[in-house]
């Protein structure tokens, strides 16, 4: 009798990629890492950028031992949604519509340029003073 095991989309596996919540998908599998994080040899670091896209070259090219592999299949959570698309579409911005973010910035830059604008101004006018008293 099959195996039954759960289905992940690469959409779904990209949103775990933070240190408490960590997935790969490496040969079609999905892994959840998150608990050997802190035990990889090569750091956290390297496993949080090989998520959201298919990490089988970077693990391949890593140079793995063979213990490493089996250790890796531990982690197996599931398999990669054959039917789901491969990468996860990306939100596109328009330079004509800035982002929420850049929005946000460019707001704080013009709220907050009075205050230097303003203590430059006082400093000039008590130089000016100090100096025509002399």
């Amino acid at each position: 009798m099959p195996t039954l095991t759960k289905l992940y989309s690469m959409e779904e596996a990209s949103r775990h990629n933070t240190n408490g919540d960590c997935w790969v998908v490496k040969d079609g599998k999905v892994y959840d890492v998150s608990t050997y994080l802190d035990e990889h040899p090569g750091g956290d670091d390297v496993i949080i950028a090989a998520t959201g896209k298919d990490a089988t070259d970077d693990f391949e090219d890593a140079g793995h031992s063979k213990t490493a592999r089996e250790q890796m299949e531990t982690f197996c959570i599931g398999e990669l949604d054959p039917t789901s698309p491969a990468i996860p579409e990306l939100e596109i911005f328009s330079k004509k519509q800035p982002s929420e973010i850049a929005q946000k910035l460019k707001d704080l830059t013009k709220q907050y340029w009075a205050v230097p604008v303003a203590a430059a101004g006082v400093s000039v006018v008590v130089g000016f003073l100090y100096l025509r008293r002399k």
